[in-house]
């Protein structure tokens, strides 16, 4: 058990570790996205209805809800930028711990996100657009995560590419080839592997807010803590790792 934690987060990536972190984070980028509709009811894993939202209450006129929206944008791209910042510093550094820092960063935030549940149910604005910042921040960071150590094959927060995806390919594995004119032409195949791929992540994110509901719905903000838990497990030992190696310089 200890080696399979640790190959999810080695400097060493392959096809098996890639989609197996993948399948942790889309379960957690689910059932986050659904405690944080929960909290606020915002979700903040997609840009795309943030972005439209944005643009609507611009032509309404209603400057206060364009400023909260340009702040979820702006957290959510600082969360991926911070992520790539860390990646590479432990790149730079030749840390092990090269793509476990920032999970460890996410578990630390989602730790945050659960202790300030009390002050998010007094409703007042300041806090609620702090936890929709923190939210988006959250979801930028652990997308690109995956996305750089898969070099931008798989995602876990942006379900609307990963359906989109695998419409394509099941289409491909739809189509007809019998009778298609120009006989050199290689013959339209689906690829399998990644549709079974494409549809288990589609499949854990929405079983990750299923479970989000309920335990957001039970406990309240502190389901966090459920969530940070398995992260900061993963990210553990490639960082202590690191310290003990810098210790016993």
């Amino acid at each position: 058990m200890r080696q399979y934690l640790r190959n999810l987060t080695a400097k060493e990536r392959n096809a098996t570790t890639d989609r197996h972190l993948a399948f942790y984070l889309t379960f957690v980028a689910g059932a986050a996205n659904a405690g944080g509709f929960m909290a606020v009811q915002q979700y903040t894993s997609h840009m795309s209805g943030v972005v439209s939202a944005i643009a609507d209450n611009i032509v309404l006129g209603k400057s206060a809800l364009v400023v909260a929206g340009l702040v979820a944008l702006a957290s959510f791209v600082a969360g991926a930028a911070t992520s790539a910042i860390l990646i590479n510093w432990g790149r730079r550094l030749e840390l092990q711990a090269e793509y476990a820092l920032p999970l460890m960063v996410e578990a630390l935030l989602l730790i945050g996100f659960a202790t300030i549940g009390p002050f998010v149910d007094s409703q007042e604005d300041v806090i609620v657009s702090v936890t929709i910042a923190l939210l988006c921040f959250i979801m930028g960071l652990q997308n690109a995560i995956i996305t750089k150590l898969s070099g931008a094959r798989i995602r876990t927060t942006h379900v609307t590419g990963l359906v989109t995806d695998a419409g394509i390919e099941l289409g491909k594995l739809l189509y007809w080839n019998g009778g298609t004119p120009g006989g050199d032409r290689a013959p339209v195949r689906a690829d399998r592997q990644k549709l079974r791929l494409l549809t288990s992540l589609i499949g854990l994110f929405l079983t990750g807010g299923v479970c989000g509901a309920i335990f957001f719905s039970a406990c309240g903000m502190a389901a966090a803590l459920f969530l940070a838990a398995p992260l900061t497990v993963i990210a553990a030992l490639p960082v202590v790792e690191d310290l003990r190696a810098v210790l016993g310089r």
